[in-house]
């Protein structure tokens, strides 16, 4: 080996420890950065969820976290109170406990991202024949609707109800029920006529448009 051979090989060797330190110093840095940040994304269609949580390569979140943050996004989807932004605190404050106070959640559905849907059953035939007793429906959660969509919404006497909305105005919106039959119904107080339910609500009260039926 010849001495010119030596210095090729000793400048290769220098570059090497040079590179390795570089990567070190990069992985500390991005400890230092990146420790606190955690990834999440649920996949839904209402039926199914899937929910991928994630972090830095070399910093990987416990299962315990993983695991609770599942079980609580799997039993929200099925919340008719449960919004977009309620998931998404609520899956930040249990990453906290984990000490991860940066958290990233994206929620992709059918209907796009950082949308939210769930499935409901009908019960009753007052919106027969569109829907039957005992048919599952898909809700798309929004305040976005027109006359004519049929809505799911939380009434003060019967809880949640499905009805066709029939007119809006500005803090509140008139459902009427598809099915018109009249029955004939006989009690100790005598007898009267009874349609479908007609009823206003809040606007508010409104929880999403049903998408699939």
């Amino acid at each position: 080996m010849n001495k010119d051979s030596k210095i090729i090989i000793g400048a290769v060797g220098v570059v090497i420890i040079l590179s390795v330190l570089i990567m070190a110093v990069g992985l500390s840095t991005g400890a230092l950065t990146d420790s606190d940040t955690a990834k999440v994304k649920i996949e839904t269609d209402g039926n199914s969820t899937n929910v991928t949580v994630s972090s830095s390569w070399f910093n990987s979140p416990p299962d315990q976290m993983k695991q609770e943050i599942a079980q609580y996004t799997a039993n929200e989807i099925k919340n008719p109170n449960s919004t977009v932004k309620t998931i998404k605190v609520g899956i930040s404050t249990i990453s906290h406990k984990y000490n991860y106070t940066k958290v990233d959640v994206l929620l992709k559905t059918p209907y796009g991202d950082d949308q939210l849907v769930m499935v409901a059953r009908v019960k009753g035939d007052s919106m027969y024949p569109t829907l039957n007793d005992g048919q599952s429906i898909l809700v798309l959660k929004t305040k976005d609707f027109k006359v004519g969509d049929i809505v799911i919404a939380r009434h003060p006497d019967y809880g949640l109800i499905v009805k066709r909305v029939s007119i809006i105005e500005e803090n509140r919106v008139f459902l009427i029920s598809d099915n018109t039959e009249q029955i004939t119904i006989s009690n100790s107080s005598g007898v009267y006529i009874e349609t479908g339910l007609r009823t206003w609500v809040p606007r508010d009260d409104v929880i999403g448009v049903v998408k699939v039926y």
